[in-house]
This record gives C-alpha cells, sequence and structure tokens, in this order.
C-alpha cells in the first residue's frame, strides 16, 4: 500500500514522514541510447537482482558471445526484443533501497511505440530520458520531453549515456544539458537535472565516477532516492469520486449509509459542507471511515467511506467535493489525446468515456488538429487519428461530468475513450489547454509554424 501524503500539521504528519516512501518513474530515449542496460545497471547495482535472475542473464549472454553480463536482459522480456536488441513493450519492475521503494516502467524508444511511453508515463511522478552523448538531442528526444510535458510528469532526469565513448569530456555534457533543458523547460516541465553517466561500466548511476570528478552532483539513485514526490494535499482541491454505496441494513447498523471510494485529491474533514455531482445537491461530511474505523480527516490517496448527514440519490460515478472548490459539470469536452488504438479515431465515432468511476456515452465531434511531436508543427482538420497520434478532440458527453482540467489534477482532468463494441481502450485523454499553450509559445519561439483558426483552436 502506498504511503500516503499527510497535510501539514496533521498528527499523522512525522509518522508518515518517517516512513518508506514510493516513487513511480519512467524511462524513455532513443533506440539503443541504453534504456535498459541503465535499468539493469540500477537493479544490479543496488542489489535489486535475484542469483537464480542473474545466472539467466549471465547464460543467455555467454550464449550471445558475450563477455559479461548484458543487465539489459533484465527488462528486456520478449523474445522478439532479446532478438532485436529492442524494447518493445512496457516492462515493469519493482524494487527498493533503504530510502524508497520504486516502481519503474521501462518504455520503448521507437517512434511507432510512443503510445507505449504514454501507457508508462501517465502514473510516474519521474521521468528519466536517455540521450546518447555521441549523438546529442534528437527528435526522439524532443518527442519524449514534449510527452513527459504533455502527462505533466513533475521531474525530468536527463541522463547524458555513454560518456565513456566521448572521453567522459564535460564540454559535451554541458551542450547536450544547456540544449535539453531550454527545450524542456520551455515545454512547462517544471524540473529538469542533468546527470553525466554510463550505464554499461556503472558511472554515476548508483556509485559516484571516477573519470568525471568535475561533476558534482547525485548519482542517478541518489537523485530518484531524495527527489520530493509528495505534494501537500491541503493544497488541492478535494475530489472524491463514489466507486460503491455501503447499505449493510444489519441489526448492529440499521440506518448506516456510506459512500466508498479513493480520495482522488486533496482532503476531507468532518463538518465539511459539500456538494453532490453532477446533481448539484448538498450536505454536510457526518463522518468518516478508514479501515473501520472513524477519523476526522482523510486525505489522497486514502480509501475511505464517507458519510453524510442527509438522504440523497448518490451512486457510483457521482463526485462528491467542496462546497467552496466544486467544478462544474458539463457535457462538452475539449482535450488532448493520445490514441493508442490500430483503429483510427474519426469525428462522428462513438464512443464511451471512462472518468473516475464514471462511464457515459459519447461522440467525436471534431478533431480540430493533429501534433507532430518531431518539430512542433501543427496539422488542421487532420481528419482521423491514428495510433500513436497525439492531437485535439471535442467531445460531446451524453450526461455532464465534473472534469478538472489536466492540468490542476492528472487524476480529474484525465479519462480514456473506450471502443462499446469490444470494451478496448481507444485514447487517453487530458482536458484542458495548458500544454497546447506551451507548444503554441514554443513554436512561435523557435520560428516554426502554427496554424490559426483552423488549428489549435483555444
Amino acid at each position: 500500500m502506498d504511503t500516503p501524503a499527510t497535510p501539514a500539521g496533521h498528527p499523522a504528519a512525522d509518522a508518515a514522514l518517517g516512513a518508506t516512501s514510493l516513487l513511480r518513474f519512467a524511462t524513455a530515449g532513443s533506440v539503443d541510447d541504453g534504456k535498459s542496460t541503465l535499468v539493469g545497471r540500477l537493479l544490479h547495482d543496488s542489489k535489486s537482482v535475484l542469483a537464480d535472475q542473474l545466472e539467466a542473464v549471465e547464460s543467455a549472454s555467454r550464449n550471445r558471445g558475450q563477455d559479461t553480463p548484458d543487465l539489459a536482459l533484465l527488462t528486456d522480456g520478449l523474445r522478439a526484443e532479446r532478438e532485436q536488441g529492442i524494447t518493445i513493450d512496457v516492462a515493469y519492475r519493482y524494487f527498493a533501497t533503504p530510502r524508497r521503494r520504486f516502481i519503474l516502467a521501462d518504455t520503448p524508444g521507437h517512434v511507432q511505440y510512443t503510445r507505449n511511453m504514454v501507457t508508462g508515463a501517465s502514473t510516474a511522478e519521474l521521468a528519466v530520458v536517455l540521450v546518447d552523448a555521441r549523438n546529442g538531442v534528437v527528435e526522439q528526444t524532443r518527442r519524449h520531453a514534449a510527452v513527459a510535458a504533455l502527462l505533466r510528469v513533475p521531474h525530468v532526469v536527463l541522463a547524458v549515456n555513454k560518456m565513456d565513448l566521448v572521453d567522459y569530456d564535460e564540454d559535451v555534457f554541458a551542450a547536450i544539458a544547456e540544449e535539453f533543458t531550454r527545450y524542456a523547460a520551455s515545454l512547462g516541465v517544471p524540473e529538469i537535472t542533468a546527470v553525466p553517466i554510463s550505464a554499461l561500466v556503472g558511472d554515476n548511476v548508483v556509485t559516484p565516477s571516477a573519470h568525471m570528478d568535475w561533476y558534482g552532483g547525485p548519482t542517478v539513485l541518489e537523485h530518484l532516492e531524495t527527489v520530493a514526490v509528495t505534494d501537500d494535499p491541503a493544497d488541492d482541491p478535494a475530489r472524491f469520486p463514489v466507486q460503491y454505496v455501503i447499505r449493510p441494513q444489519t441489526p448492529e447498523h440499521p440506518d448506516y449509509r456510506g459512500y466508498a471510494g479513493q480520495i482522488a485529491s486533496g482532503l476531507l474533514r468532518t463538518g465539511q459542507h459539500v456538494t453532490v455531482l453532477p446533481s448539484g445537491r448538498t450536505s454536510t461530511i457526518e463522518g468518516l471511515d478508514v479501515l473501520g474505523q472513524s477519523v476526522d480527516v482523510a486525505w489522497a490517496p486514502q480509501s475511505v467511506t464517507v458519510l453524510l448527514a442527509d438522504d440523497l440519490d448518490i451512486s457510483r460515478g457521482d463526485m462528491i467535493v467542496p462546497s467552496d472548490a466544486s467544478v462544474t459539470p458539463s457535457q462538452d469536452l475539449t482535450a488532448t489525446v493520445c490514441h493508442l488504438h490500430d483503429t483510427p479515431l474519426t469525428p462522428g465515432a462513438r464512443v464511451l468515456l471512462k472518468h473516475t468511476t464514471r462511464t457515459v456515452k459519447a461522440i467525436v465531434k471534431e478533431i480540430p488538429s493533429r501534433l507532430t511531436l518531431d518539430d512542433l508543427s501543427q496539422h488542421p482538420e487532420p481528419g482521423r487519428l491514428v495510433a500513436n497520434d497525439i492531437g485535439r478532440v471535442v467531445l460531446r458527453t451524453s450526461e455532464p461530468l465534473p472534469v478538472d482540467a489536466y492540468a490542476d489534477s492528472r487524476r480529474t482532468g484525465s479519462f480514456v475513450l473506450v471502443d462499446p463494441a469490444d470494451g478496448s481502450t481507444l485514447s487517453a485523454g487530458m482536458a484542458g489547454h495548458a500544454f497546447a499553450d506551451a507548444v503554441r509559445e514554443t513554436a512561435e519561439a523557435e520560428g516554426l509554424s502554427v496554424a490559426d483558426d483552423d488549428g489549435w483552436d483555444f
């Protein structure tokens, strides 16, 4: 179970901060930049590899004629990946150090697997973007920086890999770090940390490098262990999607009616005035139950049962929010989507839209534009979005939804489009305009073409 962030001044704050925290992070980079090798090195040097796993890697490496273990095999699990020496699917790995627990998503580098990076980074709190020191910042590097910005990943680590192949030259590292930092910052990435490494030999991955005494920053693992990933939930408006209505109707609890779910953001308190969306009915929180115990305050991402002072018609898919920090439900939604399915998304398509615990029918009214991440150019009225495309869509839902801007909340500002015929996921969506605005500003600053009224319609 994840250690929840604790609100400032809460009695449980000291205990929670003293517990081992969890960091979700993703790796990305161009083909052959060394993502899987970096992950393997992290696992190996942090003593997170079991003896039989290491033995299997050593055996497979010998069979391929290699004198030393190929640590990339620790993550490349598909047969096609091992044969081609590339990453195709997202590989998830779990490991821990005395300071922190980690969930790692090793994502593919090929252009045609951009959707896999979106999947892996969608819940990440940090992204490690690798660059080959010999090649510098390339198109795929810019693409991955843009995807990280699109998904509002709060922390990005630029790992300049293969420094051993450029004689550990400080000037090479500095030039790459400056170029990437300037580009990523212009897209709205809030924090960027650059680290010179050699994943193959282990320089600055887990232990400091003896070859780069000019670098005084943390190793990759040191940064992963110390980066701040918890926010004070008191700073965010509370959002509580109802998952289940509890009515035991037992002699011990004849009148018990509770609304169970996971707090998506913010915190809830007893006595708080709340509004139920989309109906707009209001009430007061009479009680909060966490793991069968009554509490006065609960915060994201805790799972709780909320008891209200009034008997209201509330069911799965409704959302309980503070009355003074509500969101206006709407049937019209404009968003950025990354299309994930091989079947194209076209105007007029009838889909299901899943937002938190609510699923409603929807229709794709328009696809105003498609974004090309290579050069940030915008193509108006593309007619459709195919797999790996990122574009703007205008949707009309059958029922009003309380959707926040994705820039304000990754949980309640996101949704997925689902094929009503077979239930397959079609697109991942992010509501709001913050990323598109950043793209426009960056494109204009770099002298790139920006569509007018027929393009990104803000």
